[in-house]
């Protein structure tokens, strides 16, 4: 479903990703773990166009984005883009100004263009699988972090996205508000939802399909939890 083929980035005379490649399969859950600095976030953020590369290709089902020496990719691939991949961050992103419904429901109305009716049904929905259904009118500003993070998620899937990125979602959290979302990610998981997770929680990462050891701008390793992980890193 999303093919990496030798993705190198260079932030000035900094090399950041320096050859990268790999598969994620439809269903999967890919974990992406190591030290801080080894290229992991940046890896997500040019997944969903966020950042650009200067050389390799990143097919996401019938898209490719090529390298482009630091200039933008077109604005009409990303809107695709965003149309097929979610991202939730570390720090949720929320819009602060509307409540946790309109939050949910700005994907479906700008991305998408459903109509209220159809956006609002669809944020309701999601709401309640994420544990928030009597959160639709509080304000992000009087939510937990937690809380937060599962309305990001929320939004995340409002637009039906083939996979979703996740940027290190709970390291801004404390350990019980951490496992409220990791067990919202874990029912995705169940549920075949394609993910990558940029992550350095362990108990997760050992639960994943595939994990991939980044450091220093390469993939150091791969392959089944037990395999990479072994004893801990």
């Amino acid at each position: 479903m999303i093919a990496i083929d030798n993705l190198v980035k260079y932030h000035g005379t900094n090399r950041i990703l320096a050859g990268v490649s790999l598969v994620v399969n439809k269903g999967e859950v890919t974990a992406l773990v190591g030290p801080s600095g080894g290229g992991k976030s940046t890896l997500l953020r040019c997944i969903n166009g966020l950042e650009t590369f200067d050389t390799g290709t990143i097919r996401i089902g019938d898209m490719a984005l090529q390298g482009t020496l630091g200039k933008p990719h077109p604005k009409a691939t990303l809107l695709k883009l965003r149309q097929t991949v979610g991202m939730v961050f570390q720090q949720f992103n929320l819009f602060p100004h509307m409540s946790v419904l309109e939050n949910v429901m700005s994907g479906p109305r700008y991305v998408l263009g459903q109509t209220i009716s159809e956006a609002e049904a669809t944020a309701k929905m999601l709401l309640h699988r994420v544990g928030l259904a009597d959160k639709l009118h509080a304000k992000p500003g009087n939510l937990s972090g937690g809380q937060q993070q599962r309305v990001a998620i929320a939004r995340s899937l409002a637009v039906n996205p083939s996979a979703i990125l996740f940027d290190e979602p709970t390291s801004a959290l404390d350990p019980q508000m951490a496992n409220e979302v990791l067990a919202v990610m874990q029912d995705l998981a169940k549920d075949g939802q394609t993910m990558i997770v940029v992550t350095h929680d362990m108990d997760f990462a050992e639960r994943a399909t595939v994990v991939h050891l980044m450091v220093a701008g390469t993939i150091a390793k791969s392959g089944p939890p037990r395999d990479v992980l072994g004893n801990g890193l």
